[in-house]
């Protein structure tokens, strides 16, 4: 009994993994980034709220991501100077180098082909914002009632933040990417389950033992 137990218990915690695997969810998004000392950073504000400075870089890059500790980074030219090489400094305003990432054809919605990727400068007035720049230079724009930045450049053409099931195709949530953390965060149901029935074989195994030693 016990050591049936015991089989049933490893094949249990099998089938949770391959549960939680299964049922992996992203969600399919534009993310935001800054770009200093070498490396991307995922941007602390959006794109509606950050002001950058003259000489900075900035990137956004389209993919599906779980949230922004696996958040895929810009590619390309991250150089301000080369990005920014035919636009000279203005009295009044600032330039910020934009690198835009439109991701793979894995990420994107069904139907629709991402664009190469590409750089822009933006010149624009010196208190203007993310948002700002990439109106100058990558129209149109498409923003969800949130705020959410949903389209850059026209990409894509629908959709704003799906979540995208490991394997599956997205569903029509309307949750927007800042909350996958927050509603995703927790253990699942199935986790709770689990446990319980984890619990229940353990219980079963030490009734067994003692049957039998006091049998």
């Amino acid at each position: 009994m016990i050591r049936r137990c015991a089989v049933l218990l490893a094949a249990l915690l099998l089938g949770l993994t391959a549960t939680g695997q299964a049922h992996a969810t992203g969600y399919r998004y534009w993310s935001f980034w800054d770009h200093a000392g070498g490396r991307w950073t995922y941007a602390t504000q959006g794109p509606a709220t950050a002001r950058p400075s003259d000489g900075d870089v900035q990137g956004f890059r389209f993919s599906v991501s779980e949230d922004s500790g696996d958040a895929s980074k810009p590619r390309g030219t991250t150089s301000f100077s080369a990005i920014c090489a035919r636009t000279p400094a203005k009295e009044g305003t600032k330039r910020v180098a934009l690198v835009l990432d439109f991701g793979t054809a894995a990420d994107a919605p069904s139907g629709e082909t991402p664009p190469a990727g590409r750089t822009a400068c933006a010149r624009i007035p010196a208190d203007a914002t993310t948002a700002d720049a990439l109106a100058a230079v990558a129209k149109p724009l498409r923003y969800d009632t949130n705020a959410l930045l949903c389209a850059i450049a026209g990409y894509p053409r629908t959709g704003c933040g799906e979540q995208v099931a490991s394997g599956a195709k997205p569903t029509a949530t309307g949750k927007k990417p800042q909350q996958a953390t927050k509603s995703g965060s927790g253990p699942s149901v199935g986790l709770f389950a689990g446990a319980g029935a984890v619990a229940l074989l353990g219980a079963a195994a030490v009734w067994q033992a003692r049957r039998r030693r006091h049998g």
